[in-house]
């Protein structure tokens, strides 16, 4: 049985990304990209639909034993987790190496005292745990294949093969350091070389601590922003520049529920906030890497932009069901691609042009593209800002006139004025400013209740939604605005959870509401952090710091998070790690900082 959300720890090579479970169980891993067909989808259902596992050897047929500490070797993705046994200590050493070549996973077992009896437990299972492959001796060399994937196996130690598993048994003492790596390779290809597990593993330390030598962040949270940026950073497909939301699919926002989505996608939105939060800490290389990744995946077509890519910038995502897998504690279906690609979501058009605009700002070399890109997005947007949509949240119910969608149409606008003020664009200037003075009352007068004094999900509806909290931060009134005091004050009185949390929007339950789905969700995270930015933003700064430490509370021993919290259930819930909770955590540590908001 697969473990609970946060039981489990990241690592990645910027290609692809594997959990490791507390007990040392590789459960999930895609081979060779994020978004490639998993070799290990025991996450997803049981042991039998794919696993790794090394650790201690216990009474056969026992549950496998938790590691008693973990740790990541400093600012790195390098896991070390130790076992202290009646008969000693052991640690296993897990990574990934950034690669030019064949992507490989890496184990490295090592007495630390005593003798421990060890095994390592290996079952391949392709095409998201429904192929069992062909394994065989390849001289010293064990491999997997089945139909274009191979992947192999070299280890210091003898296996055996055993009802469709491969099994190593070794004791460990003082010193000794066994190591296992997994490589994959296309089938019709000649074997991987032989790898390097140590001079890998002194390599993939020296990436990450040259890195992190990068962030210009040295506040009280720096401990929480280095991990952030570093799980944002093994988030990003090296070869394109293209961001995931999430390693994951299907973790589900309600334990049992439907609410299971595919985040190993580009969501402009997502990977636009990132790019900001890396900005802001000194990644100009990630930044200018997914810039350019965006001119290539719109190309010439900005009229037909989509919400989301493949991380090469595929157009192509279509949605499927995995029926054979019963998915995470029974949270079925498990959905492979995403059928939200197609949807219209005008806010996208501000974040997009809310990075390009900040890029600018902080002297990221210039591109004429991208200035004509931002042109062509407005040109867009204004013939269609007034169309109702499918909103930030994806609904799968009615377009509607959502109020943030509005608000982000305006930051769009305003961007590029200021773009062509500062004579690095042409554009007609006096046609715009109407235009983003036409969108501002517009919101003012249809997206507000005076009697409530709040603004609301959309043009004449009285539910409330979180992402109205990003009116001050966008600019798009003053903190100051008793507009926007008013829309805080009721998204706290009626979104807030009893741990003062933020639920996105209400959900119906057993009936489908806004979003068109059954079920309810968590509180979600991204939320949660916009709240204390927006107490900071109006002088509450002691309560935002209260609220960002108790976010900060919920990470799990390693600093991750995933999407969302369930405050029932006190667990984390979602795909995980989520960049969509992390960029947030970013911004609000930056924003605490310079308020001075912080104990001790």
């Amino acid at each position: 049985m697969a473990g609970r959300i946060e039981d489990y720890a990241l690592i990645g090579d910027m290609q692809t990304a594997a959990l490791v479970c507390r007990d040392g169980s590789v459960d999930w891993l895609c081979l060779p990209r994020f978004d490639s067909h998993a070799v290990f989808a025991g996450l997803l259902g049981t042991e039998e639909h794919g696993f790794w596992r090394v650790g201690p050897a216990g009474p056969e047929g026992a549950p496998a034993a938790p590691a008693d500490r973990r740790r990541y070797r400093g600012d790195s993705l390098i896991l070390e987790s130790e076992w202290d046994t009646p008969r000693g200590t052991v640690r296993v050493t897990d990574f990934m190496p950034p690669r030019d070549g064949a992507p490989q996973l890496i184990r490295v077992v090592e007495g630390v005292s005593g003798r421990v009896p060890m095994r390592s437990s290996l079952r391949m299972r392709f095409s998201y745990g429904r192929v069992v492959p062909w394994v065989h001796k390849v001289g010293e060399r064990t491999v997997a294949v089945a139909g274009p994937d191979s992947v192999w196996l070299d280890t210091d130690v003898e296996t055996h093969g055993k009802d469709l598993t491969t099994y190593s048994e070794f004791t460990v003492t003082p010193g000794d350091r066994i190591t296992f790596t997994l490589s994959w390779q296309p089938s019709h290809k000649e074997p991987p070389p032989l790898p390097d597990p140590e001079g890998s593993l002194e390599a993939t330390a020296d990436f990450w601590r040259e890195w992190v030598e990068h962030c210009t962040y040295h506040g009280p949270y720096r401990e929480a922003v280095v991990r952030s940026l570093i799980t944002l950073k093994a988030l990003t497909y090296a070869p394109t520049g293209g961001i995931v939301a999430a390693p994951t699919t299907s973790l589900p926002e309600e334990i049992g529920g439907v609410r299971n989505w595919d985040y190993r996608y580009t969501w402009l939105r997502d990977a636009a906030i990132t790019l900001s939060s890396m900005l802001r800490t000194g990644y100009r290389e990630e930044a200018r890497a997914w810039r350019d990744w965006l001119l290539r995946a719109v190309a010439g077509d900005p009229e037909n932009l989509q919400i989301m890519y493949g991380i090469a910038g595929e157009r192509e995502l279509g949605e499927a069901e995995l029926d054979w897998l019963p998915g995470y504690e029974n949270s079925g279906p498990v959905r492979v691609g995403n059928g939200a690609a197609n949807q219209l979501q005008l806010d996208v058009y501000g974040e997009v042009t809310e990075a390009l605009h900040l890029a600018h700002m902080t002297g990221l070399s210039r591109n004429d593209y991208a200035s004509l890109l931002q042109i062509k997005l407005i040109n867009y947007l204004e013939k269609n800002w007034d169309q109702p949509d499918e909103g930030i949240w994806e609904v799968r119910g009615p377009r509607r006139h959502f109020t943030h969608s509005k608000v982000m149409a305006w930051v769009a606008v305003d961007r590029t004025i200021k773009l062509i003020e500062s004579g690095d664009a042409d554009g007609p200037l006096e046609r715009w400013r109407e235009l983003r003075d036409e969108i501002h009352r517009d919101v003012c007068e249809k997206g507000y209740d005076e009697e409530r004094n709040t603004f609301t999900q959309s043009y004449g509806s009285q539910e409330l939604d979180a992402s109205l909290l990003l009116i001050p931060q966008m600019g798009f009134l003053p903190p100051d605005d008793k507009r926007v005091i008013g829309t805080i004050e009721a998204i706290q009185r009626e979104l807030s959870t009893e741990d003062g949390f933020v639920l996105r929007y209400p959900t119906a339950g057993e009936e489908a509401g806004v979003d068109g789905l059954e079920g309810d969700e968590g509180a979600f995270l991204a939320c949660s952090f916009w709240l204390a930015d927006d107490l900071a933003m109006i002088g509450r700064v002691d309560e935002a710091r209260k609220l960002f430490e108790r976010l900060l509370s919920l990470r799990n021993d390693l600093g991750l998070l995933a999407e969302e919290w369930d405050p029932r259930l006190q667990r984390q819930v979602g795909n995980f790690p989520q960049a969509f909770s992390h960029v947030p955590l970013i911004d609000t540590a930056l924003r605490l900082t310079a308020s001075g908001a912080y104990g001790g």
